[in-house]
């Protein structure tokens, strides 16, 4: 099965890989799927923009797709950058440097207000258009400073501190973080639904061979 997954983002793509290794899956990416357009993230949910971006790729490529929206959320900020959370400091700030621009901007928040969550919603879509959902949460903390080395575009890893540990995602392993992260958990969600996908597709196969 191949599945294109919905993005430019590097950081992404090798964190997907590694979430679905066992599954008889060939994950590419926009740009492997000769795919350079990018989807204007107009949305107003993560739900809505990982549709949108799911169904963009099914009808250019015409083989399933999966998209990934997410953010990080911070109760202080009124839950900024959320749905912004790539672009939320503009068009001249950097991916690497939008760690630094939000402990900027936390400057003033004391240790006991700085809580935060992320959160990611999955789309799965089919060539024909079905699509199925996926979301995952994590609670946390905003660090002091920028912890850890993070992949390439996932910068609030630097920052964020999951509920009950007291290390940044960039400073935990690729297994550790996958293992409480928000996309990991929305991963685990959609893993479950291809091996029982797997296993019916197996089955009637099966029931084939036997006629």
């Amino acid at each position: 099965m191949k599945l294109i997954f919905a993005t430019h983002n590097p950081g992404k793509v090798k964190e997907m890989r590694a979430l679905l290794q066992g599954f008889d899956v060939e994950v590419l990416s926009a740009e492997q799927a000769g795919i350079t357009e990018d989807v204007v993230e107009d949305g107003k949910t993560f739900e809505e923009n990982a549709l949108k971006k799911a169904r963009f790729v099914a009808e250019m490529s015409g083989k399933w797709a999966l998209a990934d929206d997410s953010g990080l959320c911070i109760k202080a900020l009124d839950g900024a950058p959320g749905i912004h959370s790539a672009r939320w400091a503009g068009e001249a700030v950097l991916p690497e440097d939008l760690a630094a621009y939000t402990l900027k901007k936390m400057k003033a928040i004391p240790k006991e207000k700085r809580q935060a969550h992320f959160e990611s919603t999955l789309v799965l879509m089919a060539s024909d258009g079905r699509h199925w959902i996926f979301t995952g949460l994590v609670n946390g903390v905003i660090s002091d400073k920028a912890r850890g080395t993070a992949l390439p575009k996932l910068p609030y890893d630097l920052i964020f501190i999951p509920e009950g540990r007291n290390k940044t995602f960039a400073e935990m392993s690729e297994e550790e973080k996958n293992s409480m992260s928000h996309r990991g958990r929305a991963f685990l969600k959609l893993k479950k639904f291809l091996k029982n996908k797997m296993q019916l597709r197996d089955l009637r196969i099966e029931q084939l061979n036997n006629k």
